[in-house]
């Protein structure tokens, strides 16, 4: 939502950089003293000539590295990144990590779960994931041009947007998990870290992939005014500007307006909203702003509830709000998520999915997808012959195939098969009848 907030951030360096030229190994040493130490090893070099062919594969993920928000949080530019600019480290030249680790994703998923437990900041991560995301536009085909969840919103130019005001902090949170975790792009950082605020927050499991690549300088940012503002001329017809540009449906709109069941509106930022309420005046989190819900922590459908009732003053709704019962068409899925909870979960879940994907380029195409447990290999193809002879040890998915094929006719490797006594009898009757004739003649 609009809201305004000045900041004085210094520019990336590759936003100085104008026309590329190839890297010197000076160039290359004084770039890596700028780096924080958990990065300067991946772009550490060899003196010696050698080592030089190798020089450009060891800054393979620079382009996600935490160099950028080290340089533009509250910190001067410094000589050395000044000089390094002028030999032409352009963000042309610097390569970018094109792909997240999928066990670094699942560390800091975990990570980012302790984050919520001790900061409360679930709906700041979300936005901060949103809004990234909510600059696509499907009418332009090139990317970065097209906007979406590319990482753009880390940089300075597009951290200033008046609709991004307060987002710096959400940065400043998940810094430390950038440091930690280098194998992970800013964009898959801010979706995975929207995700998990909503499901930690009681919400849905969101059907996530990752592998987003990150942009790397300002020139790659979109212009401002992509994003939802909060009390326009005409609420319905610019909520409809904003997401249909994205590609998104009146159904997708109003369950992803369901996420403000979670989060306060802070006057300093967008103008709108109480300094404090009786439902925000003692946190969680830092006190004050006004709330669309009463436990604003919570995700469930209450959002929808209290919209359509309007009976406490204390409880925030802006005119992309009340529109919401108003006009025709949003207003039947807003009656059905009021009544309905667990349709407002499926379909919330499905609209967050989709607008996490807008714009991004994965690397791999088909995206990654992370489970709780460890990455999990195709099941080994059964071939009979493989088994028939010799001694060699079954591998540990030929024995689970075994134990499920033995377990489906009521048996298992850890015990006999149940007795028919009635077959058995029959059995040996018949044996005993045979040998007898045998004997006989």
């Amino acid at each position: 939502m609009a809201e305004q907030l000045s900041l004085t951030l210094p520019l990336p360096l590759s936003s100085r950089s104008s026309k590329p030229s190839p890297p010197t190994m000076a160039a290359f040493t004084a770039y890596s003293r700028i780096l924080p130490a958990a990065s300067r090893a991946t772009v550490s070099l060899a003196h010696s000539p050698s080592s030089s062919s190798a020089s450009l594969s060891s800054l393979k993920c620079l382009g996600s590295s935490p160099l950028v928000s080290h340089l533009f949080l509250n910190q001067k530019r410094s000589p050395v990144a000044r000089v390094v600019s002028e030999r032409g480290l352009s963000a042309a030249a610097t390569p970018i990590c094109a792909a997240s680790d999928p066990d670094q994703l699942r560390s800091a998923r975990e990570d980012i779960k302790e984050l919520l437990k001790t900061k409360f900041c679930h709906p700041i991560l979300i936005r901060l994931g949103w809004h990234d995301a909510g600059t696509y536009n499907k009418n332009i085909q090139e990317w970065p041009q097209r906007g979406g969840a590319n990482g753009s919103l880390r940089i300075e130019v597009e951290l200033k947007h008046a609709a991004n005001a307060g987002l710096v902090n959400a940065l400043k949170l998940l810094q430390p998990l950038k440091d930690k975790y280098s194998g992970v792009t800013y964009a898959d950082l801010f979706q995975l870290a929207s995700a998990t605020a909503i499901e930690e927050a009681g919400g849905p499991k969101i059907p996530m992939k990752y592998g987003r690549v990150d942009v790397t300088g300002p020139a790659e940012c979109p212009e401002e005014g992509r994003l939802p503002a909060a009390d326009p001329p005409s609420p319905a017809d610019h909520l409809r500007d904003v997401f249909y540009r994205m590609g998104l449906s009146d159904k997708e709109i109003v369950a992803l307006s369901g996420a403000h069941t979670l989060g306060r509106s802070r006057p300093e930022r967008s103008g709108w909203g109480k300094p404090e309420t009786k439902y925000t005046k003692d946190g969680p989190g830092a006190p004050g702003g006004q709330s669309w819900t009463v436990q604003w922590l919570k995700f469930d459908n209450s959002y929808f509830k209290d919209i359509k009732e309007r009976r406490d003053e204390d409880l925030l709704v802006l005119p992309t709000d009340a529109v919401l019962f108003e006009d025709p068409s949003f207003k039947v899925y807003a009656e059905k998520y009021a009544e309905d909870q667990e349709a407002f979960f499926k379909d919330y879940a499905e609209a967050h999915a989709k607008l996490s994907n807008l714009g991004a380029k994965f690397d791999p195409p088909e995206g990654i997808v992370i489970n709780d447990g460890p990455s999990e290999s195709a099941p080994e193809k059964f071939v009979a012959a493989k088994y028939s002879s010799g001694k060699r040890e079954l591998s540990g998915d030929m024995k689970q195939k075994i134990r499920a094929e033995y377990e489906a006719i009521g048996g298992s490797p850890d015990k006999p098969l149940p007795t028919n006594y009635f077959l058995n009898i029959i059995i040996v009757i018949a044996v005993l009848a045979v040998l007898t004739s045998l004997f006989g003649n």
